[in-house]
């Protein structure tokens, strides 16, 4: 078990990874309450919960009783202002300014013990942490989409974080059956860096015309790989894809194996978000 007795996780945004986080946290037998700003999104996240967990029923993967449990543990908020928890994990936007005034706020909620985390896959977390009186008490804890699914938890170490607070989440991360891998503070972290060029060179073999998604996609499976970088991209979000490729760009100075591409920009534009949108490099029903 934790050092610390975690028994509350509050999780912060009701998007996909929120989602995740939470029903990760739940099957542990985490106390999760889950906010977001919008309480139209909260209901829809236990919704798709309820619809990732009756999936898992249908297979035989969990049982009736288990899916009930885990529902138990998860509680709706919609004021910021009750969200106290032994833990806290923001998954909102990536805005690194949206970020900082949700950590100024939640922390004058909660009492000196509560630890801070967030989710980002990109920004810095150091950046984030300066919006705390208590930066020793924040770190990343980067989850993988689906968060139920990707077993890999980075845990992302700033020069302020305490000792305790990093043995903390190492713990955390355990007791959800995760791999915790502590990684300092850079731009993309471990595998957002290195994973980057999966998306950027696929995107620039499309620019160039060499082929079309559905041959890269068809051939990453074929050598192995779960899923193409398109359907890869249309799972995890374009919007955010390519939020984390604009914002390692900027970060490593414009160094050009970074840079963002014309076609993933456009569909941000258009709003062909993936999944989420029903459309991306590929339609959804």
């Amino acid at each position: 078990m934790t050092t610390f007795p975690i028994e509350t996780v509050a999780v912060i945004g009701a998007c996909t990874m929120g989602q995740g986080i939470a029903q990760v946290c739940a099957a542990a037998d985490f106390d999760v309450l889950l906010y977001d700003v919008r309480p139209d999104l909260i209901d829809r996240g236990i919704n798709n919960i309820i619809r990732t967990l009756d999936a898992l029923v249908a297979k035989g993967r969990l049982s009736s009783d288990e899916k009930d449990h885990i529902l138990s543990r998860i509680g709706e908020c919609t004021s910021m202002e009750k969200l106290e928890a032994d833990l806290v994990i923001e998954a909102a936007v990536e805005n690194i300014e949206v970020k900082k005034e949700i950590f100024s706020a939640i922390e004058k909620v909660n009492g000196p013990r509560t630890v801070f985390a967030t989710n980002t896959s990109s920004l810095s977390v150091t950046a984030i942490s300066s919006a705390l009186g208590n930066p020793s008490r924040f770190a990343g804890l980067h989850f993988f989409n689906p968060a139920p699914v990707m077993n890999l938890v980075e845990i992302v170490s700033t020069a302020t974080t305490s000792p305790e607070t990093l043995q903390l989440l190492i713990d955390f991360t355990r007791d959800l059956g995760k791999v915790p891998v502590v990684a300092q503070d850079s731009p993309g972290f471990i595998v957002n860096r290195v994973a980057r060029h999966f998306y950027v060179e696929s995107l620039k073999v499309l620019e160039e015309g060499v082929t079309n998604y559905e041959n890269i996609d068809q051939l990453m499976r074929a050598t192995g790989f779960k899923m193409g970088p398109f359907e890869l991209m249309d799972l995890i979000g374009i919007d955010i894809n390519f939020a984390v490729t604009s914002s390692l760009y900027e970060a490593f100075h414009g160094d050009p194996k970074f840079r963002p591409s014309r076609i993933q920009q456009q569909k941000v534009l258009a709003g062909h978000l993936g999944r989420k949108s029903g459309k991306g490099f590929y339609e959804y029903t």
